[in-house]
């Protein structure tokens, strides 16, 4: 039998697993160490009786930091951040467990996170890895339980606000009803008044779309966002018109970095690289005022030599400079979607292990799974932004139209 006809029968084959790992050499070291990252998180949750910056009254002690700890396994030497209290009262099993389910945890892990929630291929791949048969029915509970804690994540309230909201999206081949196809996944992430970091948002769509980014600003808004008081976005019609009908009290801003990509379009391919050059520097002003000088300077330089360009950009540059109305602390990390590029390309490296997914529900559990190790990482990491600036600026306007008024 080939390997094609292997394969159409749902079968994976010792050559299928051998490449996948050739390929990609790490992939059974990261997946162990992320899981147990995760077991001695949630372990320290359990003897705390609380987790990361929550807030509750039945707390017994609170976090200090990490150590490292090296673990020798047949996937490498992995190394892990063990949790530590106040107390020192903390102690982890998940050596001592680790030692006792190696096999098991392998075979689980690596079903979860390249088979998606298919569970056919569950004995052949224990097998060929560990010599170790794990059941498709114990693989099922586990997928289960995951998807559970990623979906409680996804819907949470959100109680406290966020006066900065960014908002882009990527794209991840799934395999949908025989055939393969690009689905749009869906991110938006939130900074709040202490400054910090927040994924409030991960969707799966079948495209970037009005009516996608709608359903999702509308599920921000039924799980309580408010305080919304500016947004970042690239130029997606649906996506700017969204923001518009859902967001209307909010300061939209243009990424100005894909304005500049833009540009590209009204350029021959030979043009002087200077021309983009200062438009660039438009962006690294004190104020919007100095901007629209420099703006007028650069229209009439390049404005013959360059008609089509020029026209453009006096048409819609309008809208990347938004963000000269927020403190000068805060334009170099609002002016562009940026931040949420580089959770992007994260998100991109594991992704592509996967290559295709084998379903819709496969593709949103290891992007949300990714997302939510960021977004803690994000909460116990330093403050992203000093918002001081952002509410005396916010003080001086309220007391502008006191004395106007």
């Amino acid at each position: 039998m080939t390997r094609k006809q292997n394969s159409a029968k749902g079968r994976i084959t010792a050559e299928d697993l051998r490449k996948l790992l050739r390929e990609d050499q790490d992939l059974l070291k990261t997946i162990v160490e992320e899981t147990l990252q995760q077991v001695l998180e949630a372990e320290m949750d359990e003897a705390l009786q609380a987790s990361k910056s929550e807030r509750t009254a039945g707390r017994l002690g609170y976090r200090a930091g990490y150590y490292n700890r090296m673990l020798v396994t047949r996937v490498g030497h992995i190394e892990l951040r063990v949790p530590q209290d106040r107390q020192g009262r903390f102690r982890t099993e998940v050596f001592e467990r680790y030692q006792r389910s190696e096999k098991a945890l392998v075979a689980a892990m690596l079903e979860m996170y390249v088979q998606g929630v298919s569970t056919r291929k569950v004995k052949t791949i224990t097998e060929e890895l560990c010599g170790h048969e794990f059941s498709s029915s114990t693989i099922s509970r586990i997928v289960q339980k995951l998807d559970q804690e990623l979906e409680r994540f996804a819907r949470r309230r959100l109680e406290e606000p966020y006066p900065y909201l960014i908002l882009d999206a990527r794209y991840e081949k799934i395999r949908e009803d025989g055939a393969v196809r690009s689905q749009a996944v869906l991110v938006a992430i939130g900074i709040n008044w202490e400054g910090r970091q927040n994924i409030l948002a991960v969707e799966l769509a079948s495209r970037e779309s009005l009516s996608s980014w709608k359903e999702l600003l509308a599920g921000l808004r039924q799980r309580s966002l408010h305080g919304v008081e500016f947004v970042v976005s690239d130029d997606h019609a649906g996506l700017r018109r969204a923001i518009q009908e859902a967001l209307p009290e909010a300061v939209w801003q243009r990424c100005y970095v894909h304005f500049l990509r833009n540009a590209l379009d009204y350029l021959p391919r030979k043009a002087d690289d200077d021309c983009l050059q200062e438009l660039r520097w438009i962006y690294h002003r004190r104020d919007a005022q100095e901007a629209r000088q420099d703006l007028a300077a650069w229209l009439q330089k390049w404005g013959k030599r360059y008609a089509k360009l020029c026209a453009w950009a006096e048409e819609n540059i309008e809208e990347t400079l938004s963000f000269y109305r927020l403190p000068r602390q805060h334009h170099k990390n609002l002016k562009s979607t940026n931040m949420l590029e580089r959770l992007m390309e994260e998100i991109k490296r594991r992704t592509l292990v996967v290559r295709i997914f084998p379903n819709a529900a496969a593709c949103l559990r290891l992007v949300r799974a990714l997302t939510v190790e960021t977004h803690e990482n994000w909460i116990e990491a330093m403050q992203y932004l000093n918002m001081e600036p952002l509410r005396e600026q916010k003080k001086e306007a309220l007391r502008k139209l006191g004395d106007a008024a």
